[in-house]
């Protein structure tokens, strides 16, 4: 029988390429997003790749009569993505109530009332910075956490120990806690991408948005790190390998009832890439000349972080499939046919 999946923030750049990853799985899927930072015309380019119409229900998942009305109105569901998150860290330290209040209680609100609509499988976006700045490289899932430095990773730390104190008490649910490193480029055909409504903060759309104009120039925060050229160093991962991720880890918890209640998974490709050196393969990969000049630190930016993506290998039977090239090959792309269509 099809399985129901409810994607929360199905609206946004992660959510939106997931949906068409498991969409061509065979899953039902429906989206919930408050289109506070995204868009719902990304439905029509869903439906263009796939076929298929999801429909969004635009909702503050922090408020939970709101969120109880949603499942209302959806009825049974199998299983949730959940995506629904601030995510910007320097935002972030900015506005941390603004953080707190909708990560936290979004996560909450969600973790208790969908078991009551049959709710077996979760699978929570949390992120590489609850490692802080590690005391090894490449991070596994057992490196300890260090001290968060920013209120977003703080609440992504805060979230997973929501989940590990809940599954003590309560096996209504299994959970798969994915640590993404840093999602970056498009889906193939440059149909969907990364298209935030509020202001860009990634770095690959904060370059492909200077490569083509909106931006007179872009700042790399910081040469003066620990690290091979004095650049921040990350782990990029394709979205649309990430994206198949979260489709593998509801398949798993599917098929293996013995799945542990709890399982955490990195995904990263597993090398670090500093911020030069991804300016350097975008402009290899498209020929344009990048206008960028060398600031100052960035509050809240941790040193170097990427993934020791041995477990999601072995427990997912995933593997990324494109690299760095494929990633800015992709957003140029999408970048090239959002601006023509704006």
């Amino acid at each position: 029988m099809q399985k129901k999946i409810l994607v929360t923030g199905g609206c946004g750049y992660i959510g939106s390429h997931t949906i068409v990853d498991l969409l061509d799985y065979g899953f039902e899927v429906v989206s919930a997003d408050s289109l506070f930072n995204a868009d719902e015309k990304v439905l029509d380019g869903i439906e263009q790749i796939t076929g298929h119409r999801v429909v969004n229900h635009k909702v503050d998942l922090a408020d939970r009569n709101a969120c109880q009305d949603m499942l209302d109105a959806i009825g049974h569901v199998d299983g949730i993505i959940h995506f629904a998150a601030f995510k910007s860290v320097g935002e972030s330290v900015e506005k941390p109530l603004m953080y707190y209040n909708n990560n936290i209680n979004a996560q909450i609100n969600l973790m208790d009332l969908a078991p009551r609509y049959g709710a077996k499988f979760f699978i929570f976006s949390s992120s590489c910075s609850v490692y802080g700045n590690p005391e090894e490289l490449p991070v596994t899932e057992q490196t300890p956490l260090q001290k968060a430095e920013s209120p977003y990773a703080f609440t992504k730390q805060i979230g997973e120990q929501i989940i590990q104190d809940y599954s003590k008490v309560n096996d209504d649910m299994k959970f798969v806690l994915l640590r993404y490193f840093n999602p970056a480029g498009a889906h193939e055909s440059a149909i969907i991408g990364e298209n935030p409504i509020n202001i860009a903060n990634n770095l690959v759309p904060v370059i492909t948005e200077t490569a083509i104009g909106k931006r007179p120039q872009m700042t790399v925060f910081g040469d003066d790190y620990p690290t091979r050229d004095g650049s921040n160093i990350r782990d990029y991962i394709h979205v649309m390998d990430l994206a198949h991720a979260h489709t593998l880890s509801l398949k798993y918890l599917i098929d293996h009832p013995d799945a542990p209640q709890v399982d955490i998974i990195n995904l990263g490709i597993g090398e670090g890439v500093s911020v030069k050196e991804a300016i350097e393969a975008f402009e290899k990969v498209t020929g344009q000349k990048l206008n960028y000049v060398i600031g100052g630190r960035r509050p809240g930016d941790v040193i170097a972080v990427y993934a020791d993506a041995t477990k999601a290998m072995k427990t997912l039977g995933w593997k990324p499939d494109r690299d760095i090239d494929a990633i800015m090959d992709t957003a140029w792309r999408w970048e090239q046919r959002r601006t023509s269509q704006s």
